[in-house]
């Protein structure tokens, strides 16, 4: 389970940003999860909560956004999303796909006090 891993990250992101804008808490965390990132969101509800519990972030809501898979076809040279890794363009059932997007996971916004 590296959701309890990224959740520390998360973790250590607020609190430097806190000691950069100097707020005292945090309601909102609202994360950016892409589809081919191979992170659980239901995982990292689960893990956020633990980790954050005496914290700065202790009680604060975290709203995931997930973001679909994208990639580059070479054979039919068209940007396609996809679901998955290894799955054939959806276009033209190539299976020459160049990842472009959705690997990522970031922290898109805090709503702070």
């Amino acid at each position: 389970m590296h959701e309890m891993a990224l959740c520390e990250g998360i973790i250590e992101i607020i609190q430097e940003e806190s000691r950069k804008h100097a707020f005292a808490r945090v309601n909102v965390v609202c994360l950016e999860i892409g589809a081919l990132s191979h992170v659980a969101p239901e995982a990292m509800k689960f893990c956020f909560e633990a980790v954050a519990a005496r914290t700065i972030a202790q009680g604060a809501r975290l709203e995931i956004v997930e973001t679909p898979g994208a990639a580059w076809c070479m054979a039919c040279s068209k940007g396609v999303e996809i679901k998955q890794r290894y799955e054939p363009c959806p276009s033209c059932g190539s299976y020459q796909l160049q990842v472009t997007g959705g690997e990522e996971m970031r922290v898109r916004e805090l709503e702070v006090d």
